[in-house]
Order: structure tokens, then sequence, then C-alpha cells
């Protein structure tokens, strides 16, 4: 599966906003969000004139889509997937993006962003249910535990990335054994819980690909 591998500040810098790419650097004064650096591209000052519809809702389908770190293909099939599933298509598409195996590792604090969650999936350090998975696109079950992989327990990137966990656990529908590094998935998140993404608005999204 492709996967983007340019430089993730300007992202943010494209969205105007923090997308949490870079895991510490973005919470430092380095953010380039922070700086207040300029869009990139030539004469972003030009572009700064009143959006359409469809600008707006391209926009926050971006925003979403590079949070979560997947490439167009990819989000495109995920939402077909919340459009089949009953109940709000925004709401089901937020629920399939956190079920993913990298955003569950990113969010047991077992990596600083999910660029770097992808990498120790992909590299077999992560067991659920006691068997080696290395597919970030996993789908993550409710009850489904997730344990590190003896070999990567005293990798000094994991120890480092759980110092997170010190300062402000972890969200709601996980729970971390951080002694045994082994965390579980509870629940589906609803919308309102996933308070890092308040600012999305998803019916956007919704509207962009009814088109």
């Amino acid at each position: 599966m492709a996967r983007y591998i340019g430089p993730r500040c300007r992202l943010c810098r494209a969205e105007g906003k923090r997308l949490f790419l870079k895991g510490d650097k973005c919470k430092s004064d380095k953010c380039p969000i922070n700086r207040k650096r300029m869009a990139p591209g030539k004469d972003p000052k030009t572009r700064q004139k009143k959006q359409s519809e469809y600008a707006v809702q391209l926009r926050e389908k971006q925003k979403l889509k590079r949070s979560y770190g997947l490439m167009e293909k990819q989000f495109k099939l995920t939402f077909e997937k919340a459009l089949r599933m009953p109940g709000k298509t925004g709401e089901n598409l937020f629920g399939l993006l956190e079920r993913r195996l990298d955003s569950v590792v990113y969010r047991l604090r077992f990596a600083t962003s999910r660029s770097q969650a992808r990498q120790v999936v992909l590299h077999g350090h992560i067991l659920v249910n006691g068997k080696r998975v290395d597919i970030p696109s996993y789908q993550v079950k409710t009850g489904d535990t997730i344990t590190v992989h003896q070999s990567y327990k005293t990798n000094k990137v994991l120890l480092a990335a759980l110092a997170e966990y010190e300062k402000s656990g972890v969200m709601p529908w996980v729970s971390l054994d951080v002694d045994k590094l082994e965390g579980k998935f509870n629940v589906v998140p609803q919308r309102q819980d996933i308070v890092d993404m308040a600012d999305i608005r998803e019916q956007l999204v919704v509207e962009l690909y009814s088109k």
C-alpha cells in the first residue's frame, strides 16, 4: 500500500492546523504552526480569498485523511465501508479509523505518532490476542488485547513514547497495563469521545463523497 513520504510539517502548514504527525515536535516551539509559518506553495497570500463550498469540503477531508495517515484510495475505501454500515456515516467513519491497529497502538502510547505506530506494527512488534499482526489497517475488535512483543519491550523509542502515558493517560475507549505493556480495546468510541478531532466536521466529508 502506498504511503506519503514527504515532509509532514508541510501537511500541517497546508491545513493551517496541528495534525500531530511528528509526535513531540508538534507540542514544542519548533512546530511551524506555533511559529505561524505561511502555507506552502508559491505566493500563498493570493490563495486566501473566500473558498467555494467544494474547497471547504475538500480541506475538511484532507485534514481527516492526513491526521490518520491514509492515502486517498485507502481513505475512500474506508468511507465506502462506513457508508454501508447502519447509522450515521460520519460516526461510522471515525469508528473504523479508530479501530485501525496503528491508531490503537498510537492511542495506547506505544508510539508518539500514527506514522511511528504504523512502523512499529509493520516491523512485527505488536501482538493481537497473542498473535503477531503486521498489518496497520487491521480492524481491532471490542475486547481485543494488544501486547508489545517481548523483544521490543526495552526499546528506547517505546519507553520514550510511554512517557506521555504518565502525563495524560490514554483515551477512554482503551485501557493500558503499563507494567505488562498490554492494552485492551474496550469499545468503539463515540464521536464526542474523540476530543482531539473535535474541530473536524465529518458531515462535510460525507457531502463531498456524496456528489
